[in-house]
Order: C-alpha cells, then sequence, then structure tokens
C-alpha cells in the first residue's frame, strides 16, 4: 500500500488495540497537535485526509499538552494513550520536560516530534540547531535522556521497526516511560509501498506476570521470621488494578499499608488498615509504624527518597524488604528479595503459602490512626484569629504575618483551607497536584472516599502538569468532576491547556493557593539556615537592589476571566464554601483564587530528607544544619 510516512503512521496508530482482563480497547484515544513547518504539511496533512478513529486535540503549549496526555495514560492505568506530535526545534524541545516527567513516572507517552531535513538540503532550516561537529545532530537528540526508546526515521521504510519497538516499550507495565520518533519533515511526505501486514490488527495483552517458585519460596520464608511487617502500596497497584487482593491480604494477615504519592486512593483512606501517605511527606501514623517495622513489603513503588526518607525511615535493626514489581531495575532495590511479578498474581500467590500467617500487631495500628486522625482535625480547625495561633512552618514570617493579611484582605491557612475543600467536593472527585507545598499537605491530609481518585505526579515533580494533568484526567473520567490543586508558582509556569479544556469543553476546576511565592522553596531553605532568599514574590528595593520590597498581589481570577473561565476569589472561608459550591454547578471550566497565609502548610511528622547543604558558610545557622545532616545521615542506609 502506497503511502506517505505520516499517512502510513496514523493508519498504523488506528491497529493498536491493549487487552487488560478480556476487555480490549483501542491503544490510542486520539493525538495531541501543534503544528508549525516541522510537522503540519506531513502529520497534519495525513491526520486531515484520513485520521481514523483518533481524535485530533489542538494543544496550546507542547509541554502543557505532552502533561495532559501523560495523565490521560495515567488515569487510564496505562491501558489507553494520547499521542503528541509538533513541529521541529523550539516546538519538540518544549516536550523535553514532559518527556522526563512521563519517564520518571514511568508513565508511557508516545511524542511524535518533527525534525530537520533528512537530505540536508536546505540546512539550516528554520529552527534548526548546527553542531559543526555533527551535522546529524537536532533538538531531538535532546529527548536521548528522557525517553524509553528513541528512533529518528531517516528513510520511510524505518518507520515499520521504529513503530513495533515503539508500542513494545509503550505497552511495557513494568518499564514504560516516553517514547519519541523524531520524524524529519521531509520524510514524513515521502511515499512508500508498506506492506498490508504492517497494518494488521494488533492486540497486545497486559500479561499478569507470575512469581517464580524461587522468588516465591525465599519472600515466604523471611514472612515466617518477621512479626512487624508493613506493606508499601505504591502505583504500581492501581496499574495492575490490584487493590482488592491487596485489601484481602492485608486484613486477612493484619499487615499494615502505607500509601505512596502515586498508590494513596487504590483503597479508601478510611480503611482501618490504611495508614495513609508514608515518607518525607508522609503522616505520623504511617512513619510511626514504619520505623519499627521488621520486615517492608513495597508493591510497585520505585522507592524514591520521600518514601523511604532519603533510606532512613526503617529503623529496626532488622528490617528487611521484599518487592514485589514488574520491572526488573525497581524490584532490585533495597537489597529486596525480588518478586518480579504482577502485583495481582504475587499476592495471590503468596496468600496461599502463607496461610496462617498472623503479624504480631496489637493496639499500635488503632493508636496511630487515632493519634493521626486527632493531628488531622487540629489541623482542619488552624485558625490564624485564634488566641493560640503559631505557623505550622518556622520561619522569618511568624513575625510578617500581618502584612501578608493586609496585602491579601486574607487570614485563611493552607490546612483549613484544605480540610472545607476536603469535606465539600463530591467523594468520586478527581484530585490532581504535583509539586510545591501542596503534595506533602494531600498527602498527609487528603482523605480519599473513592478509589482512584487521587492523581498525584510525584515522580518528577514537575511545576506545571498540575492544570494540564487535570484536563488529561478529565478526559480519562469524563463523568467525574476534576480539581487541580496548584500554587501560585506553578500557575505561572504553564496554565494554557486551561483553554484547551474551555475548547473542549472538559469542565476542570483549579484550586489556586496564592500565597505570593515559592512556599515549598521558601521553607526548605530557611528550615536549612538561610534566610528567605529569591523565593517570595517581593519588588525589588531599589535601595539595596534586593527582592526584599513589598508583596506582589496578582488578581488571578481576573486573568482567568479573560480566558472564559468561570471565577471567584475566596478570602475567608464563607467565601470558600461559597464558591466551591457554585463551582459544581457549572458547565465551564472554573477558578478559584484562594489567598491563604505563608508558612500555614503542613510540616514534618518524623521524617528525614537528604539534601544538600553547604560545608562552608560564613552562617552559624548552616553550620548547624550541615552538621545535622551528616548525623542524620550516620543513621541512613548507604545504597
Amino acid at each position: 500500500m502506497k503511502l506517505t510516512t505520516a499517512q502510513a503512521l496514523i493508519k498504523f496508530l488506528n491497529q493498536q488495540y491493549m487487552e487488560r482482563d478480556g476487555r480490549e480497547q483501542k491503544l490510542f484515544k486520539g493525538i495531541f497537535t501543534v503544528f508549525g513547518h516541522g510537522n503540519v504539511l506531513g502529520m497534519g496533512q495525513a491526520l486531515e485526509e484520513d485520521s481514523g478513529d483518533l481524535e485530533v486535540y489542538q494543544g496550546r503549549n507542547e509541554q502543557g499538552m505532552a502533561h495532559a496526555a501523560t495523565a490521560f495514560a495515567k488515569q487510564k492505568h496505562h491501558g489507553q494513550l494520547i499521542a503528541c506530535t509538533t513541529s521541529v526545534g523550539p516546538g519538540s524541545a518544549n516536550m523535553v520536560t514532559a518527556a522526563a516527567t512521563a519517564t520518571a513516572n514511568n508513565i508511557p507517552l508516545l511524542l511524535l516530534t518533527g525534525d530537520t531535513f533528512a537530505t540536508r538540503q536546505p540546512d539550516p532550516v528554520l529552527q534548526q540547531i548546527e553542531q559543526p561537529y555533527n551535522l546529524g545532530i537536532s533538538t531531538n537528540d535532546a529527548f536521548k535522556a528522557v525517553s524509553k526508546y528513541w528512533d529518528r526515521i531517516n528513510r520511510p521504510e524505518q518507520l515499520m521497526s521504529a513503530m513495533i519497538n515503539a508500542i513494545r516499550v509503550l505497552t511495557n507495565q513494568g518499564d514504560a516511560g516516553a517514547v519519541t520518533i523524531a520524524l524529519p519533515q521531509d520524510v514524513q511526505g515521502e511515499a512508500y509501498d508498506f506492506p498490508d501486514s504492517f497494518f494488521k490488527k494488533r492486540v497486545y495483552t497486559i500479561n499478569r506476570i507470575k512469581p517464580t517458585d524461587q522468588a516465591l519460596n525465599e519472600a515466604i520464608e523471611l514472612f515466617k521470621i518477621k512479626k512487624k511487617p508493613l506493606i508499601i502500596c505504591g502505583g504500581g497497584v492501581r496499574y495492575s488494578e490490584a487493590a482488592s487482593i491487596l485489601r484481602e491480604f492485608s486484613e486477612t494477615f493484619h499487615i499494615p499499608f502505607a500509601e505512596t504519592q502515586a498508590g494513596k486512593s487504590a483503597i479508601e483512606s478510611t480503611h482501618p488498615l490504611n495508614l495513609g501517605g508514608i515518607g518525607v511527606t508522609g503522616n505520623a501514623a504511617a512513619n510511626t509504624i514504619a520505623k519499627t517495622a521488621d520486615l517492608v513489603i513495597g508493591i510497585g513503588t520505585r522507592f524514591t527518597d520521600f518514601t523511604t526518607a532519603s533510606k532512613h525511615l526503617f529503623q529496626s535493626e532488622d528490617v528487611d524488604f521484599i518487592t514485589i514489581n514488574k520491572s526488573e531495575f525497581h524490584a532490585g532495590k533495597m537489597d529486596a528479595i525480588q518478586v518480579i511479578a504482577d502485583a495481582k498474581t504475587a499476592l495471590e500467590a503468596l496468600a496461599e503459602e502463607l496461610k496462617d500467617y498472623k503479624s504480631s500487631y496489637e493496639d499500635e495500628i488503632k493508636e496511630a490512626k487515632e493519634a493521626w486522625q486527632s493531628e488531622l482535625i487540629r489541623l482542619s480547625e488552624t485558625n490564624y484569629k485564634a488566641a493560640n495561633f503559631k505557623p505550622e512552618v518556622a520561619g522569618h514570617m511568624d513575625d510578617t504575618l500581618a502584612e501578608y493579611e493586609e496585602v491579601f484582605g486574607s487570614s485563611l491557612t493552607q490546612t483549613e483551607v484544605i480540610g472545607l475543600i476536603n469535606n465539600t467536593i463530591d467523594d468520586d472527585a478527581i484530585v490532581v497536584g504535583s509539586s510545591g507545598s501542596l503534595p506533602g499537605d494531600l498527602q498527609r491530609m487528603w482523605v480519599s472516599k473513592t478509589p482512584n481518585t487521587y492523581h498525584m505526579e510525584y515522580g518528577y515533580s514537575c511545576m506545571g502538569y498540575e492544570i494540564s494533568g487535570a484536563l488529561g484526567a478529565k478526559m480519562a473520567a469524563p463523568d467525574q468532576e476534576v480539581y487541580a490543586f496548584v500554587g501560585d508558582g506553578s500557575y505561572l509556569m504553564l496554565h494554557s491547556e486551561l483553554i484547551t479544556s474551555i475548547q473542549e469543553k472538559k469542565k476542570i476546576n483549579v484550586l489556586l493557593f496564592d500565597n505570593a511565592g515559592f512556599g515549598c522553596i521558601n521553607n526548605l531553605q530557611m528550615g536549612n539556615g538561610m534566610g528567605s532568599f529569591g523565593t517570595e514574590f517581593r519588588m525589588r528595593d531599589h535601595e539595596t537592589n534586593q527582592l526584599t520590597g513589598p508583596i506582589m498581589h496578582i488578581d488571578y481570577a481576573q486573568s482567568a476571566a479573560g480566558y472564559g473561565v468561570k471565577t471567584y476569589t475566596a478570602r475567608t472561608m464563607e467565601q470558600l464554601l461559597n464558591a466551591l459550591e457554585d463551582a459544581k454547578k457549572q458547565t465551564v471550566s472554573t477558578l478559584i483564587d484562594i489567598k491563604v497565609l505563608p508558612k500555614t502548610m503542613t510540616d514534618g511528622y518524623g521524617a528525614w530528607w537528604h539534601v544538600g547543604i553547604a560545608e562552608v558558610s560564613k552562617k552559624e545557622s548552616i553550620q548547624a544544619a550541615f552538621t545535622e545532616k551528616e548525623e542524620q545521615l550516620k543513621k541512613a542506609r548507604q545504597y
């Protein structure tokens, strides 16, 4: 069949299917586009002429649309994807960050990037980077470091092996990530007589890999000598749809489980054995139990530094690890016994062999959960006007909160706002986040009442994911309300797909927490001996030439209203409640500009985080922070 490279690619994508547990659907729902000279006459022509069943979406920012595609795949548990096509040069470069985000989180993402001419005849073509030492390099080579598979199609017939390998990686549940196919613009339009076999229907089955007998026996033998096991529920539990078997396993053997950011909401937060978020952004219940656990079973987790508190959290001298993961790479962490298998089949096999095993926990789990519930109530009721008010995070703002109150006209605390939102929005609403202080607050405070409604990108913690991610989640779950939790700093970095949500009539709700700065990083610098430097949104003081002048006041509601978004501003709890209730009634995307006081986010709860601190400094506070870091590092695993 004689087709251009681009036409053959679109025809091929239409013939890819995914099957999981007997359910079959098209692998690709659609394709996001931002057209330029490097793809409009190739990929664009092919899509205009015959896009098949692919829905074509118009992105506003290449990074944003790729984040939306990542969020779609995440919310679909990798079962369905949206591809992205861009032009050469800056269009492609804009997606490098999104590619890294997908790869860090092991989320499948197909990027079809325009490239310079394979013939090199017009070199340097518009937007081309020239490297004198290698004329074959283009912007798209930057994707090699952040892609799980990378290829460049310099001849039409190369498309066949490239795409078959691309789909191999995209459907690999254990090692998925971004796949970049660089498409020189002249090759996109070149024709070739493709064999019909290339366009046959291909069905990719998500196989439930079973553990080997050896791995299973090693895990069972370790279980038998352990009294206080703890399960870490990672994203793999959700992607393998293993929540029901995890619930049964946990109840049968009386083993508590804690949640990573990706694993949260696999099982509702109120389950008696669900300790909630673990690690640096975890809560006191999970972190308390973790410190005395003698066996940690990581299911579908990458054991990031936030989950393990930089390998400092698990303090029992007798602690050992078991990993259940489809990825050999991730299963090999923490010197664990490696059960390389699907989460569901592995838990079923373990349950069959454990039989009468029971943990030795008595009242510890209940007491830890009750203590955290009391703290959760306190956080939700924290009021700046109360006589005993104290900021959750220490810092220079303890004495200057009045300045913020005056500028904002608000005295809202971040924790009371989150508590109200949690109690007001629908139980099946999906909450999306990624960066700043909000992921920590939500992992600790958010009570998930319905499975698969907590959508946090925290593998890369990419500022700008939140609103794009909310759009992707809404596209994946059109019948559920979706709320993007975003700080003012992240909103300013990227919110362009808010316009796409209007265009596509995919209503999302933006909860914008405005604390006039990069509050999370302000906490980090001040908590380690620095002053406030370059993290607050202040005017320049021209006497000192520093950014220490008056606090900036930005009306985010007014700016978003110009896009056609229904907007609100909340400076009181009553205004916030009214806005939340009214936003439910809207059919168009909404934005609530919530003015919150700095230093009122959650903090602490028994986990340490290893960050780079200056070994030499003139400030005693930094010297003390370095000494403390060295002491804590002695208690952590060295690799």
